[in-house]
């Protein structure tokens, strides 16, 4: 399992469609089966969705956050890939929204496992402290509910870091499943830098969350990495490796 922000670059997307090369030979170079995406892009020259679904001949489905292709050029979303059927897409927008042009919003589907359906969500939350608190409360409530008791994977850029008291909640609702492997490492996913190109601040703010349910799952392995070729994104991917239980 694998969750990534693809960093659309709005308005220079600069190096779009070399990063998205990055992004699908790491997806391949680690065997992943489903990936979880945020920020997909769909400008006058690329589809990011369409794009990668060529590339790498997985199912997927996308849903558009914030922009409007057909009016403005330009458009940026939530999308689920996965080697396996997918069914049961749903949406939900995340409440509240900060302005009447920006949304953050929650795409879900069910992943035909050969161990069963596996309910996952792609997410992206807003930046704003307060708003982003609630925006996870509401995820959490929408999941809670939709799932019914079944296991769930939730990943996405949370843009809060972990000791933020919404993702201290979460943390206890849902296993993160980076920190169940890697209580003390440096869980940084995201870095900030001065203009003349020191390191201004390190954040964590991607997250693979489990949801116990149904199923049970053990979890093989975790990480943060990049491309193999290059970066994908101004973002490191997580990686989870997960193996049902008997």
């Amino acid at each position: 399992m694998l969750s990534a922000n693809l960093w659309h670059d709005w308005p220079r997307h600069r190096r779009l469609t070399e990063r998205l090369e990055a992004l699908a030979r790491l997806i391949e170079a680690e065997a992943v089966d489903v990936a979880l995406l945020q920020e997909v892009a769909r400008t006058p020259d690329v589809r990011a969705d369409e794009w990668l679904a060529e590339r790498l001949g997985m199912a997927y489905i996308y849903t558009r956050a914030n922009g409007h292709e057909a009016g403005l050029g330009f458009e940026e979303g939530l999308a689920i890939f996965s080697r396996f059927a997918l069914a049961g897409p749903r949406v939900r927008q995340l409440e509240p929204t900060p302005t009447p042009f920006v949304h953050r919003v929650g795409l879900g589907a069910d992943v035909q496992t050969p161990s069963g359906p596996l309910a996952t969500y792609s997410v992206h939350l807003g930046i704003l402290p307060r708003q982003n608190a609630a925006q996870l409360d509401s995820l959490r409530r929408w999941v809670g509910a939709g799932s019914r008791g079944r296991t769930a994977l939730i990943g996405g850029d949370f843009n809060a870091h972990e000791n933020t008291p919404q993702i201290v909640r979460a943390q206890r609702i849902w296993l993160d499943i980076f920190r169940h492997l890697h209580p003390d490492s440096d869980g940084s996913t995201h870095e900030l830098r001065w203009p003349w190109g020191s390191r201004l601040r390190r954040n964590r703010l991607d997250y693979l969350f489990l949801q116990p349910g149904d199923q049970r799952w053990r979890v093989l392995e975790a990480g943060h990495l990049d491309g193999p070729v290059g970066p994908h994104s101004d973002h490191l991917a997580v990686l989870a490796r997960l193996a049902p239980e008997a």
